[in-house]
């Protein structure tokens, strides 16, 4: 059954544009807040209402409201690393404002958290259970160390206030709506694809990602919604492959002519990342099904369109 009436924080964003087409498709009425600084008005679906707000301060909605997904956050580096405080106060003020609404209101809330909570991880795949290596206080921390007290700030709540709260980790997703100049991986190697550029690759290129296609994540996102379960619970795609194979991959399903160009490692940058789904197959009855290939593809026609 679907919820009646859904706030989606960050609603104008890559991914918060996606759910909030998904819940007016399945009937919901749909509330988006956001303040624009990382996200569009053009991506936020007709029959959506928009509430322009920051969600650092306190989110006063009247009426009835059956579920929060707090999604609000800067989550590329090239706006956390731009926005350092204000992506701490997204994960620590917002995360509160989102969890207070949802207890005032009486609804389900669930909270977008990262693989980035397990840092450059020595565990592999990694499960929900793993407590992460991350480094509080390198050039990722204000990203990184904000879900993670984003995480705390949700577990607190349901604690001592009952808060119906899940928490999700979403591995790399891509797909359309994600900026040319969102300074994430593969955004970027289509731009650069396209222009007919040198694919710029960070260190050697071995280093490893799991990437899942926009719709696969909006299922497991609104599944966790509609459960009960606190989570966390890992979101993503267990296909690992090489920043390098994504970046040949790239070039072959644009037919560019272009070729890879390594530069410089980035900080911190963490060298395997690959989630572990099995909690997500048995309680949430979900995994992707959109390949690589065919994801990147379809992102490709989008994006040069």
């Amino acid at each position: 059954m679907s919820p009646e009436r859904v706030v989606v924080t960050g609603g104008a964003g890559f991914l918060g544009s996606h759910v909030c087409e998904a819940l007016l498709a399945e009937g919901a009425e749909v509330v988006c807040v956001d303040d624009f600084r990382t996200g569009s008005r053009e991506n936020v679906p007709d029959g959506v209402g928009v509430v322009a707000a920051d969600v650092s301060r306190p989110l006063d909605l009247l009426g009835p409201v059956d579920l929060v997904l707090h999604l609000a956050c800067p989550a590329s580096p090239a706006d956390y690393l731009r926005m350092p405080l204000d992506t701490l106060r997204a994960g620590g003020f917002g995360t509160y404002h989102a969890l207070e609404l949802a207890r005032r209101k009486g609804a389900r809330v669930v909270v977008a958290s990262t693989s980035e909570v397990y840092g450059d991880p020595e565990e592999h795949p990694q499960r929900e259970s793993y407590w992460g290596h991350v480094n509080p206080i390198g050039p990722r921390s204000v990203y990184d160390e904000a879900k993670r007290f984003g995480e705390a700030m949700t577990v607190a709540f349901r604690a001592e206030h009952g808060v119906d709260a899940g928490i999700v980790r979403i591995f790399n997703t891509y797909g359309p709506r994600m900026r040319a100049n969102d300074g994430r991986m593969i955004p970027t190697f289509l731009r650069q694809a396209l222009a007919g550029e040198p694919l710029t690759v960070h260190g050697d290129g071995l280093q490893t990602r799991s990437l899942c296609y926009v719709d696969d994540l909006v299922r497991g996102l609104l599944a966790m919604a509609r459960s009960d379960h606190p989570g966390p619970i890992n979101l993503g795609n267990p296909a690992e492959v090489t920043v390098l194979d994504v970046a040949r991959k790239t070039i072959e399903v644009t037919g560019s002519s272009s070729v890879v160009r390594h530069v410089e490692s980035m900080t911190d940058d963490p060298r395997r990342r690959r989630p572990d789904i099995t909690l997500a197959q048995e309680v949430l009855h979900w995994r992707p099904t959109v390949p690589l290939e065919e994801g990147l593809r379809s992102f490709a026609r989008e994006f040069a369109g």
